[in-house]
């Protein structure tokens, strides 16, 4: 955990001035990412010179790391409240409600601005370490929410892919809750958490594990090099960021040259933009079955997020990781890329309002549920990091099922 230079006990001047430093940061890394913010640009931001920062933390990975440790001390605060409830649902719909009123107050001024987790593994050891600990932390308290009578039967794995799934549900909220009026936000809170509880089909509506996977599986393959090189990137991107990926470490992952590299490539920041491209290809063909193919809106909404979840833990997987949008260095890319994702999000939004009017998906907030449905696709990425061994003979049953038919839905063992 970052420390301060100062070896006197903190005054009330001192706090102050750090907390207005780690406001300024938070803003900056949101918009710039970990690695492209520069200490100078946020001493800037404050009115301060870059050695006043440095007073406070050293290097800008300490305040990076002081960035995340605020955020995940408020999110975990939330979680810690929503624990005092008698059982999951009421836990559960205390977690939204209160996060929500956090972002709320953010929005309108009453706390400082939080760093979001986009740009969390970009960290450099050992501050990554303190920042995952506190992380892992987090995700425990999440997961011992759902832990209660509803769920006495559900396996260890199971409750790590609903507590992932809905750890990230409420993350994704940062990234569009925006759209709408802070004060709207607590009831949007409301069907966040109704859909997460209940899911959202109606009663009768069958659930497939599988289907038709050849006809629905996406490809992101162009040819052989180009995806190597596409895959890589993506990977790296997830990991640290678009700053993080470089060159060299993008070219050491296929263990070819930097030559080679730009034998098949122009530049990064024109290959990066590819793998932005090659997802929205990705989705866009599995969206487009969505909307054409045969079946019940419920069907094909299940059967888009199964095709889009397997692709992400398949060989030709991951999708690039709609987060990593904050650390591309040109704003007019970052915008048209954000632009992309809410067109294909207003796409799964279509399929809901088919199964809406066709009964199989009972009356909800359509937009709300498609946010819901992209969140849980977008996370699949990282899936693996809590329920280690998973892939696709399981991910429909033990996470996707969960997603569309509720958290409270039969666990894996039992089906």
């Amino acid at each position: 955990m970052p420390t301060s230079t100062a070896s006197s006990p903190p005054t009330t001047r001192y706090q102050e001035k750090r907390e207005a430093i780690l406001a300024a940061a938070a803003l900056l890394f949101n918009e710039q990412g970990v690695k492209a913010a520069t200490l100078a640009g946020i001493a800037a931001s404050v009115g301060l010179v870059t050695n006043s920062v440095t007073y406070y933390y050293r290097k800008k990975e300490d305040l990076a790391t002081g960035c995340f440790l605020r955020s995940i001390a408020a999110f975990d605060d939330v979680a810690a409240g929503a624990a005092a409830r008698a059982d999951v649902p009421d836990r559960l719909r205390a977690l939204f409600q209160a996060h929500a009123q956090l972002l709320t107050d953010i929005e309108e001024g009453r706390h400082a601005p939080l760093i979001v987790f986009n740009d969390i593994r970009a960290l450099p050891e050992p501050q990554a370490a303190d920042v995952f600990a506190a992380y892992t932390a987090m995700f425990r308290r999440v997961r011992s929410l759902l832990k209660g009578p509803q769920t006495e039967q559900l396996a260890r794995d199971d409750l790590n892919a609903r507590a992932h799934m809905v750890l990230s549900i409420a993350n994704w909220m940062w990234s569009w809750l925006g759209r709408y009026e802070s004060g709207e936000y607590l009831r949007i809170a409301d069907r966040i958490a109704d859909i997460v509880l209940r899911g959202i089909c109606t009663p009768g509506s069958p659930w497939q594990a599988t289907g038709d996977e050849a006809a629905w599986r996406p490809s992101g393959i162009i040819d052989g090099t180009s995806e190597a090189f596409l895959r890589a990137a993506t990977v790296l991107v997830n990991e640290q960021g678009y700053r993080g990926a470089s060159v060299d470490k993008i070219s050491a992952r296929l263990n070819v040259t930097k030559g080679s590299f730009y034998h098949h490539n122009d530049n990064k920041l024109d290959l990066i933009s590819e793998c932005f491209e090659r997802t929205f290809s990705v989705m866009r063909q599995a969206l487009i079955l969505a909307e054409s193919g045969s079946g019940t809106g419920w069907s094909r909404a299940c059967a888009a997020a199964r095709a889009l979840v397997h692709f992400q833990l398949s060989a030709e997987g991951p999708l690039l990781r709609a987060t990593a949008t904050a650390a591309l260095p040109d704003k007019a890319q970052r915008d048209k890329v954000r632009t992309s994702l809410r067109r294909l999000a207003e796409r799964m939004t279509s399929v809901m309002v088919d199964g809406m009017v066709d009964g199989s998906i009972r009356p909800l907030d359509p937009a709300i549920a498609a946010q819901i449905t992209v969140a849980v696709i977008n996370a699949a990425a990282e899936l693996h990091r809590w329920v280690p061994g998973i892939d696709g003979a399981k991910v429909s049953d033990l996470y996707v099922r969960a997603a569309f038919e509720g958290v409270l839905c039969p666990g894996f063992a039992e089906r």
